[in-house]
């Protein structure tokens, strides 16, 4: 049977669900969720997830929300990106650490600065988000120096969580070449088989829109 996921390309959550989907081999195909059009708050979505938040995995009567839970998932199913056995709560602390520190607020920061309108940026705000943003990129990058992934010696489902916002072209106040280990882990995960840009894996593109 073939999974779906309920996503869209311009999430960064979404995209942690669908490259571990894309990487494990299972066999699944997107939903597009149209964001932007207010599909999140209608009630048809809200039947899919009261939360009214992409992504949503469906597989037959398994239906979960949030990124490190559907990850979990795929791990479960698959075997894949959980990581050695005494590594589980290591994995499991820098996805918890990713979405407290780092894609929560890259996702804020990139949303005010790219999809509001320019009169309705909160112009105080997003400097503040860019500092915070600072210290956990200094974090991640000091953790992978001497370091090929963030935990063990194969990708896990840390290195799928932190990477879920990095990938993007639009600005949000990082910048590769600051930060070397980062951009050599990235650069390592774009090698790895079968992996796809957020914008290539998942419909939906700011392009589509302009």
């Amino acid at each position: 049977m073939t999974i779906k996921l309920h996503c869209f390309g311009e999430s960064g959550n979404s995209y942690k669900a669908a490259l571990a989907l894309e990487l494990s081999g299972l066999d699944w195909e997107p939903v597009f969720v149209d964001f932007f059009g207010g599909a999140a708050r209608s009630a048809e979505f809200r039947d899919v997830n009261v939360m009214g938040e992409a992504p949503v995995l469906e597989d037959g009567d398994t239906r979960l929300t949030q990124s490190g839970a559907i990850q979990q998932y795929i791990t479960d199913k698959t075997g894949e990106f959980g990581g050695d056995p005494q590594d589980k709560y290591e994995v499991l602390r820098w996805v918890l650490w990713d979405n407290h520190k780092l894609s929560s607020q890259a996702g804020m920061t990139r949303f005010l600065m790219n999809f509001l309108p320019a009169d309705k940026r909160p112009e105080q705000v997003i400097p503040f988000m860019q500092g915070r943003l600072k210290a956990a990129y200094a974090t991640l990058n000091t953790h992978l120096e001497g370091r090929t992934w963030i935990v063990g010696d194969g990708m896990t489902n840390a290195d799928i969580s932190c990477c879920g916002y990095l990938y993007y072209p639009e600005p949000f106040g990082f910048d590769r070449a600051e930060y070397p280990h980062i951009d050599a882990w990235l650069t390592r995960i774009s090698q790895t088989p079968g992996w796809k840009h957020p914008y290539d894996l998942m419909p939906g593109n700011p392009s589509d829109r302009a």
